[in-house]
């Protein structure tokens, strides 16, 4: 339960001052819901307005504050003429202040001629004229002298100045709380309390001890957060699955696993065999072998008489995953089932049956796998494939079908920057398949203009006529599936119009069984192209698809770029992509596609992207229900999670963890960061 203390922070922004219906729907729309809200809304920059007695050219291009007195109007004589504003300082010399818009009644209102008023804005010259574009206007009794004015991220209906003042009252809600950090480590860095920091740097957003201390605070209670869970689940009592090696002996694999693959399978035999519960991150790089290592885990669990569920994020994927599985485990003693949403009637009742008497042993879906109804015999290991496409609260559930705390291994083609583990997946051991399956060739990445379309068609023309079958990806429009659809029906069609119905078209609007049946025409060779928007993921395995051709395709993060890169190059033979990309491109866009052109490396392209887009938007698109960071500027990231995590370590191993002074100090910042929902959640699970 959230301490009594900070309440007054965490009421609703109507309890702000000025804040009725219609000044809160502008604060909505930024995630400005609580007076919390508002204090953690930290200024993105600031004006520093230069106080002036007199006007000087000196200063053309910086923004000046000084006093000016109006002498005479130049209104235009139509509603888009401009409307200027002649005034002098306190020595006589001459500004004209332009305004736009045809608005001369407010401009003459705000500047009534002989009657001083203090201005502000950026000096410019014109000719031999100086003069102030809109300058800020207000009377001499409410003048500033210039100075540091802090600059927010706003939405429409909402000024910085606005925002400054709720952000004032926001912060005078805070209460003095006690310190959670380290002594010596906020004495080594300056750092002020946390209140007077929060204040700090409103008044001042170059304050960089302030936000220095504000982000450290953040990423520290989430570590912190991460460090208990952990500690929460080890102490959960589990039960040792110690497979006897009979069904994997006999498995016939048609290939000999990679060292990395064979190291992470006796990391994870080696934790399943203690009696507290496995928490294990796999990652590894799109064609790495990820599916061969759950495999494996399956069968030790199945071995040890325990039952393993796989979870992955779309029906297509849970397909995909049986169908591998089933080949794999061909000629060994082992039930498999899948279980989807669209499973209905008695093939569901069924599999419910054999799940519950135990005459399946491994089951394979959806979501659908842990719904109300579905009851485990005796459920040993859960395997989360993708698992950023789920929150902990789903992986939680599945866990909870278990009769004890069951092993759990989390798997994802995504590779994470070491910054970003420690933050995201911090109270997980982890497993790394840095190794390529033998035979498997880079894939060939070159980046082409929009203009050169036609080429590019052609080009696919030969690659359809040698045999070959290709994807086409295309452009990522906006966030809205409608307008993606549009975009990849009026693809789909012009390739018809060149190559008849060797065209197939998947996108997140068809029904399961309409997006099967396209998916398996593509596998069997009857399509030659699968076009496919970026909603779904194309998750099917087809070797002879050796092309991908991606549509405008710097409007893509690097990770998006390398995973749908990775749906070709998946047999033995060479595979290209193709990048269609803008006429104009970013600075950004165009590291991006220079980096997808020289590496087809997943760790080097993560730790790229993290570089290039910062913590803030990496973890902004994490698993539904963990919090991002809202403090902790990404160019900071990498600096504070070191001595967060040491310092949180501290606080566990050292210092009592929540028991004690500082321990009572570091759980008040659990709930002031709102990290405490997640360990509730692990400890109830």
């Amino acid at each position: 339960m959230r301490p009594d203390i900070l309440n007054p922070l965490f009421a609703e922004v109507t309890a702000l001052k000025g804040v009725g219906p219609q000044l809160a729907k502008p604060l909505e729309r930024l995630g400005l819901a609580r007076a919390v809200d508002v204090a953690f809304h930290l200024p993105s920059g600031w004006i520093d307005r230069l106080p002036r007695e007199e006007l000087d050219a000196a200063d053309v291009g910086r923004i000046i504050a000084i006093t000016l007195t109006p002498v005479n109007y130049r209104m235009g004589g139509s509603a888009r003429a401009p409307s200027r504003v002649e005034a002098v300082d306190a020595k006589g010399n001459y500004v004209t202040l332009v305004f736009f818009g045809g608005n001369s009644g407010w401009a003459k209102k705000q500047l009534p001629l002989n009657e001083p008023r203090w201005v502000s804005g950026k000096l410019d010259q014109y000719g031999q004229e100086l003069q102030i574009v809109h300058p800020e206007v207000v009377a001499p009794e409410a003048a500033e002298p210039g100075g540091r004015e802090a600059i927010y991220p706003l939405s429409e209906g909402m000024t910085s100045k606005r925002l400054a003042a709720l952000a004032a009252q926001a912060v005078e809600r805070a209460p003095e709380l006690p310190e959670w950090i380290e002594p010596s480590l906020k004495d080594r860095n300056g750092w002020p309390d946390w209140r007077e920091a929060l204040a700090r740097i409103h008044a001042d957003p170059a304050d960089a001890r302030a936000r220095d201390r504000l982000a450290y605070d953040e990423v520290f209670a989430n570590q912190l957060a991460l460090m208990l869970v952990r500690g929460a689940a080890r102490a959960k009592k589990g039960r040792p699955l110690a497979g006897d090696g009979r069904l994997r002996d006999k498995l016939r694999l048609p290939y000999t696993p990679t060292g990395a693959q064979a190291r992470t399978i006796r990391e994870i035999e080696g934790d399943m065999a203690q009696s507290r519960p496995m928490l294990r991150l796999l990652q590894g790089d799109v064609g790495a072998g990820k599916t061969l290592v759950a495999a494996m885990a399956l069968l030790i669990a199945v071995e040890a008489g325990a039952q393993g569920a796989m979870l992955a994020p779309t029906e297509i994927l849970a397909r995909q995953h049986f169908e591998t599985l089933q080949r794999l485990f061909s000629g060994l003693d082992v039930r498999i089932a899948i279980l989807t949403g669209r499973d209905k009637g008695r093939g569901r009742e069924a599999t419910l049956m054999g799940l519950h008497d135990g005459s399946i042993d491994i089951l394979i879906g959806t979501h659908a796998i842990f719904q109300q109804g579905v009851e485990y015999r005796d459920l040993g290991l859960v395997v989360v494939d993708e698992q950023h496409r789920f929150g902990v609260a789903e992986r939680m559930m599945l866990q909870a079908k278990a009769k004890v705390a069951p092993h759990l291994l989390v798997m994802t083609a995504t590779p994470i920057p070491r910054t970003l583990q420690l933050a995201t997946h911090g109270e997980m051991d982890v497993s790394k398949l840095d190794e390529m399956p033998p035979g498997r060739q880079p894939i060939e990445t070159s980046v082409i203009s929009e203009e050169r379309l036609e080429e590019v068609v052609n080009g696919l023309a030969r690659h359809l006529s040698g045999g070959g079958q290709a994807y086409w990806v295309c452009p990522l429009v906006e966030e809205s599936e409608k307008v993606d659809l549009a975009a990849a029906e009026e693809r789909a069609a012009a390739l018809r119009a060149r190559f008849g119905e060797r065209i197939g078209l998947v996108h997140g609007r068809m029904k399961g069984p309409e997006k099967d049946a396209v998916m398996a025409r593509f596998a069997s060779g009857e399509l030659g192209v699968l076009v496919a928007t970026t909603v779904i993921e194309v998750g099917v395995d087809v070797p002879n698809a050796t092309l991908i051709v991606i549509e405008h395709a710097d409007r893509f993060g690097l990770a998006q770029l390398h995973q749908l890169r990775g749906r070709v190059g998946r047999g033995g033979g060479r595979s290209v992509c193709v990048l269609l990309r803008g006429g104009t491109l970013s600075e950004t866009a165009r590291a991006r596609l220079a980096l997808m052109r020289e590496t087809n490396d997943g760790f080097r392209i993560a730790e790229e992207d993290l570089r290039l887009r910062g913590a803030g938007e990496m973890l902004g698109t994490r698993q539904s229900g963990e919090q991002t960071f809202r403090l902790a500027p990404p160019e900071k990231f990498a600096e504070l999670i070191g001595a967060a995590h040491a310092d949180a370590r501290l606080l566990v191993d050292r210092d009592g963890g929540l028991q004690g002074e500082r321990g009572a100090a570091a759980r008040v910042a659990l709930y002031l960061f709102e990290r405490d929902a997640a360990v509730g959640l692990l400890r109830a699970g």
